[in-house]
């Protein structure tokens, strides 16, 4: 599921390889944080968060038959 995550941000972010994926796996939760240089914040999110959204759906609908349920955070290098 993380290379479904990878590949959808990839193709917003400007700068890819500066890309950061912190996982936590707890039980059946995932946690996927991504964390982005401050110019990228707005492509990978989208106007209103729609991409942001988009992601979070084709997340949840392709991890139904893994059975676990993944949470997507997108944030900034200086909000750590």
């Amino acid at each position: 599921m993380l290379e479904l995550i990878k590949y959808v941000v990839n193709q917003f972010a400007e700068n890819p390889s500066e890309v950061e994926y912190l996982v936590e796996e707890k039980g059946n939760v995932v946690d996927v944080t991504v964390v982005l240089k401050e110019s990228d914040m707005g492509k990978v999110i989208g106007r209103q968060g729609k991409i942001a959204k988009a992601l979070r759906t084709i997340v949840s609908a392709a991890s139904k038959k893994s059975g676990k349920r993944y949470n997507i955070e997108i944030k900034g290098k200086d909000e750590l």
